[in-house]
């Protein structure tokens, strides 16, 4: 299936069972409201869906069960996040025997490759597939920044299509435009900035909060779509203090107890992360919950 690398894309959980198994009804039950709500694509295995943790077998049913249940509906990616090249290269040949229908890709995880050895990485990966991929750029956490003059090496790569841009610098949207136009699709990879940037022309929204509320989600893309920014502001506005949940170190335990607080999700995760307890529960629960009370409707 094509991807076009537009509109609402969720970086999906991975929901585990009280017994640390993935649960695929309610990754199923998960899958539904966001196809019900109508987002563009779905991604496997970033970093809310707790890459580092899952098992290559894990990944295999978690695709196999988004394509199944999605059908011909939306795209399924998954997301590629390894230390080795030659790793990372055996994913994608694996996502691509799975039926994924393209990647999101990380730099090397764990050493600190310098421009060349980035660039070098990507390009090795992308001739090793045919898949259409969007790289991942997120400095904040993971230390290696590809900022846009890089993606110079990367135009000659026709599978190179897109760029979730997670710097945190709002600007880096605008010098990837003048600087490339259409060539690379870009998606905005932080909730607290998304606004802003589809309306400087980000051409989509790699999401976390739409895992709890994508609804909400979705109506923001298509009101800057449609330049009904007034109700689309008041939603975002009120959307805020949710989305704040997805720049904080426990993105995952407080993303997915919101998903919890909703009934489409749980709050188990894999070990080393444990569920939050305490005066930080009660805090993540009082931000949920107020939200809750004065939902807007969408």
């Amino acid at each position: 299936m094509q991807v076009n690398w537009q509109g609402v894309y969720p970086a999906l959980l991975t929901p585990f069972t009280s017994s640390d198994q993935v649960d695929i009804p309610l990754f199923e039950k998960n899958l539904a409201a966001q196809l019900d709500a109508g987002v563009h694509g779905l991604i496997i295995g970033g970093s809310l869906g707790e890459a580092s943790t899952l098992r290559v077998e894990e990944k295999e049913k978690l695709v196999k069960s988004a394509k199944a249940f999605a059908g011909s509906r939306v795209p399924v990616l998954l997301n590629i996040a390894e230390s080795v090249t030659a790793d990372a290269i055996a994913q994608t040949q694996l996502a691509q025997k799975w039926g994924a229908d393209g990647l999101m890709l990380l730099p090397p995880m764990r050493y600190k490759s310098d421009d060349r050895e980035t660039a070098h990485y990507f390009k090795t990966v992308a001739q090793s597939t045919e898949l259409p991929i969007m790289i991942y750029n997120n400095p904040v956490d993971y230390k290696i920044d590809f900022r846009p003059e890089l993606f110079d090496q990367l135009i000659d790569y026709p599978n190179v299509q897109a760029l979730k841009e997670s710097s945190r610098d709002v600007t880096n949207l605008t010098r990837m435009l003048n600087r490339f136009g259409d060539r690379f699709k870009i998606l905005c990879g932080v909730d607290t900035l998304a606004m802003e940037e589809l309306c400087l022309g980000a051409h989509g929204w790699v999401a976390g909060l739409v895992d709890a509320f994508p609804k909400e989600t979705v109506a923001i893309w298509n009101l800057v779509q449609k330049g009904e920014l007034e109700r689309a502001r008041s939603i975002y506005r009120w959307f805020m203090p949710l989305l704040e949940l997805d720049i904080h170190p426990k993105l995952v335990q407080y993303i997915k107890l919101a998903a919890q607080e909703v009934g489409i999700g749980s709050e188990f995760v894999r070990a080393p992360r444990l569920t939050l307890v305490g005066e930080e529960r009660v805090r993540v629960l009082e931000v949920i919950h107020t939200a809750l009370a004065n939902r807007p409707d969408c």
